[in-house]
């Protein structure tokens, strides 16, 4: 199955969750017109308080939906959205992607900057769903599983349904940490 976007969110104000929507419009080097997180430097609430002038690295926020069905098997239910993504994709494993990965989605690219960092807020909306989404491997190695964080590098509109074109980038690949 070629990749695709099963679903776009946004959210105005700083809320957990963000609803679905029919398209949203990717502004470059600011994020998803009318988001909470668009802006040239950090939106994150926790970030802006460490130092409001760093560089934001998370203007788009997307999750794999092969995540909400490993998270339904193992008991829990969560919507595309309901994570905070604005862009839930399919057939991708984001996680695999190396640091600079372009994503050509509908008519927009992201360029892949890291790894989304879990935090409490995930079980404050489902107790125990943080273990399921952050937690170290067999070999000691912590894993972040709650998807990628990316920049905007052309703007466009992304839209349910649009193929999802994927240009990786000069070797050497550097594998994706939290941002």
């Amino acid at each position: 199955m070629p990749a695709s976007v099963a679903a776009v969110h946004a959210a105005g104000s700083h809320t957990f969750s963000k609803q679905a929507v029919a398209c949203i419009e990717l502004v470059e080097g600011q994020g998803v017109a009318g988001d909470a997180h668009c802006g040239v430097t950090v939106q994150h609430r926790s970030r802006v308080a460490a130092d409001p002038s760093q560089p934001n690295l998370r203007q788009v926020h997307l999750i794999h939906a092969e995540l909400l069905d490993d998270l339904a098997a193992a008991g829990f239910e969560v919507a595309p959205g309901e994570l905070g993504e604005n862009v839930t994709t399919a057939g991708l494993d984001l996680l695999a992607l190396p640091v600079g990965t372009r994503l050509a989605l509908g008519e927009a690219v992201v360029t892949v900057t890291g790894l989304r960092n879990p935090c409490q807020q995930i079980n404050n909306f489902q107790p125990g769903l943080l273990k399921q989404v952050l937690h170290t491997d067999v070999d000691g190695r912590v894993e972040r599983l709650a998807g990628v964080m990316g920049i905007v590098s052309r703007a466009g509109l992304i839209r349910p349904g649009d193929p999802i074109e994927v240009s990786l980038p000069p070797e050497p690949h550097h594998p994706l940490t939290r941002v």
